[in-house]
């Protein structure tokens, strides 16, 4: 039977972390082991763990290391021989002797899964030895689908989500079309996975020999479009990635990033200009220019607003600072 290892990072999210620890403890899948790092939260969530979770292994590097980071070090638990990170060694306990499992699951504490997710995602990566990674089909807490997997960046995508376009004609049409990185929820709709170009990383299972071959995350990112970099380099290295319709996870989305919004804003920004530029035979010199002349419109347009919100008595003066920074900030990559 393969063995799948699955990894948690949490910080803050105490109660979505009980639930979704719940939901895996009670898979139908038996060879199972989980991780779950706790990026120095405040809010009780690792005496939860530990109290109420004895069969997860904690992991408490004493700092928020980011998404990346942390994933590394759950990855490096287990055995699997990334480049060593030169914070934060850990020797796992002899009471959890650690070796590669054959796949590993990211997955968000902001997540709930179906008893049958994770074996209907285990079962296909058997089944396809070709593939590389796995995305599951993600809904909403309401039930509503959520896209969980989408076509690698392009100006157009950046286009339609910083401008107003769904109020021209026929424009909301743009939203759910590949013009914006998006598949058809039609895809979905057929049950057959379909191979794509990358999934969330709130629900991400790859094979433990293509995590060995491609080095794992990227430690640059702090967060966001780590999972991106990370497909793109296992389809380059010639394994595919699929999205699988028929295992579902339950996404929350954003409980994280919520508590630092601007933070998270200049940090998406940084991540994407990274992922750019990691990629020139992909994202030239011409996109760069082009992306940065956007982006420059739009933030004047957002300075703009929140000049005229803060003239409303709309929001504070402090409020307005820290927009007008995070615009800065953005300007300043």
């Amino acid at each position: 039977m393969s063995s799948l290892a699955v990894i948690v990072v949490s910080f803050n999210t105490r109660d979505l972390l009980r639930d979704c620890l719940r939901s895996i403890f009670s898979s139908t899948l038996a060879a199972l082991t989980v991780i779950v790092v706790d990026n120095a939260s405040h809010d009780g969530s690792a005496d939860m763990v530990r109290a109420e979770f004895p069969q997860a292994i904690l992991l408490e590097p004493g700092e928020n290391l980011g998404f990346t980071k942390a994933n590394n070090l759950a990855l490096k638990t287990l055995g699997f021989p990334l480049t060593p990170s030169p914070v934060h060694p850990f020797t796992p306990s002899p009471l959890h002797p650690l070796t590669p499992s054959d796949f590993v699951l990211l997955l968000n504490p902001d997540t709930q899964l179906p008893p049958d997710t994770l074996s209907r995602m285990v079962d296909f990566m058997d089944s396809t030895p070709s593939a590389g990674a796995c995305g599951a089909h993600l809904r909403y807490g309401d039930g509503s689908f959520q896209h969980g997997a989408f076509r690698f960046p392009s100006l157009a995508q950046v286009i339609i989500d910083l401008f107003p376009v769904h109020r021209l004609p026929g424009g909301h049409r743009l939203l759910d079309s590949g013009l914006n990185g998006r598949y058809s929820p039609r895809l979905w709709e057929k049950g057959e996975p379909f191979v794509v170009d990358f999934v969330l990383g709130a629900a991400i299972m790859v094979r433990g020999e293509a995590v060995a071959q491609t080095g794992g995350l990227d430690e640059g990112f702090f967060m966001y479009c780590e999972e991106m970099d990370w497909c793109l380099r296992l389809t380059e290295a010639g394994w595919p990635v699929y999205a699988l319709p028929h295992a579902q996870v339950i996404h929350f989305e954003g409980q994280s990033s919520k508590q630092v919004p601007w933070a998270s804003f200049v940090q998406l920004w940084r991540s994407r200009f990274r992922f750019y530029a990691k990629h020139p035979a992909r994202y030239g010199p011409v996109h760069d220019g082009a992306l940065r002349l956007i982006l420059k419109i739009w933030l004047g347009q957002q300075r703009r607003d929140a000049q005229r919100r803060f003239g409303r008595d709309e929001i504070t003066g402090v409020q307005l600072d820290a927009e007008l920074a995070a615009y800065a900030a953005v300007s300043d990559l």
